[in-house]
């Protein structure tokens, strides 16, 4: 006869390589997963918004950082005044650039000031590659704790039922790096000094508000000059630029295609192994109409001395219900041995087990009835099965594992 090769457990390449779905065989290539119409959930009724971060998410963590964490402030007349920070519109820096200082609307000069405009938005390729932007397959998934498909509810905890739950995947983002030029406006060096002194001391942090997004920042040199200006108050100006370390998740439409946005986790139904003696002890206990029996027969056992329908005694829902598994404790060729486990007795109306209730399990793969046999009845206080014309040799390395009705 022919040798069969030994089962072997897959290793996760091999279980990776067996997810590729090949080509048709009229040549044509298979519709892709995100276009097929079972993959296709719908946002109706949706009060979850989509997950995105801007550019200006992280221009506002710059800002949020500089007036809730850093709180530059100067001390002028024995009064503490807290320093502006406010973004670089081109209007304001053009009038910067022309005048080397900002004005207000009625022309006078500001100081202490804080002003800063993003420079350039550098992708950051050493991180993260998505690989086709317009079909992102590597994307996050968090969960939606309760919804109208996933509701609380203490019974089902008791009854251990399992709800749906509703999941939303979110694309890997662009990795990129940002320069902002900030300009620091005083009226003395001494103020510039404290407003340097905390805004170093806040670099290579994370900045940002706890309750949104946070992204690094680092500072490496500052530049302070000190002009004099004919008719005018003497200011003092220090520049420096911010590096940040960030993400953008885009809203634009080829993320929105791409995504997959939303689904469920799949509706598990379980099927045991079940072992009956005839259809005619069945038959005959599920013909209770429902008027007569308060319960359904096989949830519960009701005798005629009862007041009720005869139905399936509470040893035979008990037996019906028990599916057991357990891995072989000692293994000599051809022999697997199951330490201290009883096969179950069959109740009254039940036929006794055959070698078909039992399923046998060599590293993952099933193992027909005619290549092992169980052995019924038991002998001793341990579950043996004994192998043959396998094609191999079982040695103690193997996993054998079987499914049925023992303790």
């Amino acid at each position: 006869m022919a040798v069969s090769r030994k089962p072997i457990p897959k290793s996760q390449v091999e279980l990776s390589q067996e997810t590729i779905t090949p080509y048709l065989n009229n040549g044509k290539a298979p519709v892709p997963a995100n276009k097929r119409r079972e993959n296709q959930r719908t946002r109706k009724n949706d009060d979850v918004k989509d997950f995105s971060v801007g550019l200006q998410d992280i221009d506002s963590a710059i800002i949020y950082y500089f007036q809730n964490v850093i709180k530059p402030s100067v001390q002028q007349n024995g009064t503490r005044i807290p320093v502006p920070f406010i973004y670089g519109s081109p209007e304001r820096w053009a009038s910067i650039q022309k005048d080397g200082y900002y004005r207000d609307k009625d022309g006078k000069m500001q100081a202490p000031l804080i002003m800063f405009k993003r420079d350039s938005v550098e992708k950051n390729r050493s991180l993260g590659n998505k690989m086709d932007a317009n079909n992102p397959i590597h994307y996050g998934v968090f969960e939606k704790k309760y919804s109208n498909k996933n509701i609380y509810d203490a019974f089902g905890i008791l009854t251990n039922r399992i709800p749906v739950r509703e999941f939303y995947g979110v694309i890997i983002p662009d990795y990129v790096n940002l320069v902002y030029s900030c300009t620091i406006f005083t009226e003395y060096v001494e103020q510039m000094n404290k407003i340097v002194e905390s805004i170093n001391f806040a670099s290579d942090s994370y900045w940002g508000d706890p309750e949104r997004f946070k992204f690094r920042a680092a500072i490496d040199n500052y530049t302070t000059t000190t002009e004099l200006v004919e008719g005018n108050d003497r200011i003092v100006k220090t520049t420096f630029q911010i590096k940040m370390a960030g993400y953008v998740v885009s809203d634009s439409i080829n993320t929105s295609v791409a995504n997959p946005r939303k689904y469920f986790s799949k509706a598990a139904v379980s099927f045991k192994l079940e072992t009956v003696g005839s259809t005619e002890i069945l038959n005959a206990a599920s013909r209770s109409p429902l008027n007569q029996a308060p319960t359904r027969f096989y949830d519960t056992a009701l005798t005629v001395a009862q007041g009720g329908t005869a139905g399936m005694t509470p040893q035979q829902i008990a037996f019906v219900g028990t599916v057991s598994t357990a891995l072989a404790d000692a293994i000599s060729d051809p022999i697997a041995t199951f330490t201290n486990k009883t096969v179950l007795t069959p109740p009254t109306g039940f036929s006794a087990l055959q070698q078909s209730d039992f399923q046998v399990y060599i590293n993952g793969v099933v193992i027909p009835v005619s290549n092992r046999t169980v052995t019924l009845p038991q002998v001793g206080t341990d579950i043996t099965v004994t192998f043959n014309n396998l094609g191999f040799t079982l040695d103690s390395t193997d996993q054998i594992l079987i499914v049925g009705k023992f303790n």
